[in-house]
């Protein structure tokens, strides 16, 4: 594995058409998009598959260090504060000096990723048309038309205004002088590959194709893949029907754990439902942290540095879909 260099391949077809960018192994022991990518390369190469319009550019390993230690991350979250770096403090940093240009040369974006625990994939929504300050947006149409082809059931939106939310409860609690140490508390520190693809002007969606050790992920992620190709007319495939079952959820709320004394009540998974009043986890003082609402707790993290996110509180959302 090279450590000097970021490895790229594209494909242009001979017609016009959108640019395409894939992601796998954003972070490094999730390996189901690499083997998606590299099946799919496969095909090409082979001409099973042809791209005859746009662009696609695949990047196999995002993160070549953390894949080679087949760990999370090499020194920091690359899906984190991403963004140029004048002065490049790590090895992300430096990904991302490489990185940042190739999304912002592409129109769409799709990022393979896969979860800790047990469950269904997943994919992440941007929000609606906005023109807000913290994510101002225009293509909510085609990013959930995208969305709603992948092969995921469940549908997730409301990432980084949660996540601001967040950032300034933990600001209002972190004394002036600790909030130097602590990147969480920037709010641009939620930003991953999807949120600075959209502020350079294009789509993205995060997938989350299943367990890190499932067999079906690299098949799941292969088979989104072709589903996008043929969904943005990248290939002569006819485009996938809008699957019509989703469950779509909005993040409303991010808790901190606050001590590591913090613990939960039970072993919680990602979309556990919950019912107002439930037990979710006890302080280190004993105060009971319990549900405000129904809905699901996602996320969860009981080795969460204190001062960081433990876990993330969903509902069903509102928001009426395109196909």
């Amino acid at each position: 594995m090279n450590l000097t260099s970021l490895r790229s391949q594209c494909f242009h077809g001979l017609e016009p058409g959108p640019k395409l960018i894939v992601l796998g192994a954003v972070h490094g022991n999730e390996t189901c998009g690499t083997r998606g990518i590299e099946r799919l390369l496969g095909e090409l190469d082979r001409g099973e598959l042809q791209i005859v319009r746009g662009a696609v550019t695949f990047v196999p390993v995002t993160n070549p260090l953390a894949y080679l230690r087949g760990q999370r991350v090499g020194e920091r979250n690359l899906n984190r504060n991403l963004g140029p770096k004048a002065a490049p403090q790590d090895y992300e940093d430096r990904i991302a000096n490489a990185l940042c240009p190739l999304l912002a040369a592409h129109d769409v974006l799709l990022d393979l990723h896969s979860f800790h625990t047990g469950g269904e994939p997943f994919a992440m929504l941007g929000p609606e048309n906005n023109s807000g300050a913290l994510e101002p947006f225009a293509h909510a149409a085609a990013e959930e038309a995208m969305a709603l082809r992948l092969g995921a059931r469940r549908l997730v939106e409301g990432w980084l205004d949660t996540y601001a939310a967040g950032v300034r409860t933990r600001l209002a609690r972190t004394a002036p002088s600790e909030r130097a140490q602590l990147l969480s508390t920037d709010p641009d520190y939620g930003v991953g590959t999807t949120e600075y693809m959209r502020r350079m002007g294009g789509y993205a969606i995060t997938l989350e194709c299943g367990q890190h050790q499932d067999p079906a992920a690299p098949d799941f992620a292969w088979r989104a893949i072709r589903n996008t190709l043929a969904q943005l007319g990248l290939t002569g495939e006819t485009p996938p029907p809008a699957r019509s079952d989703c469950e779509l959820l909005k993040l409303v709320e991010v808790v901190d754990r606050l001590h590591a004394g913090d613990t939960f009540a039970r072993a919680w998974a990602s979309f556990d439902p919950v019912s107002a009043g439930d037990l979710i986890g006890t302080r280190e003082d004993g105060t009971e942290v319990r549900a405000q609402r129904d809905g699901f707790i996602v996320f969860p993290n009981p080795a969460a540095t204190p001062g960081n996110e433990w876990f993330y509180f969903a509902r069903r959302s509102e928001r009426a879909l395109h196909t």
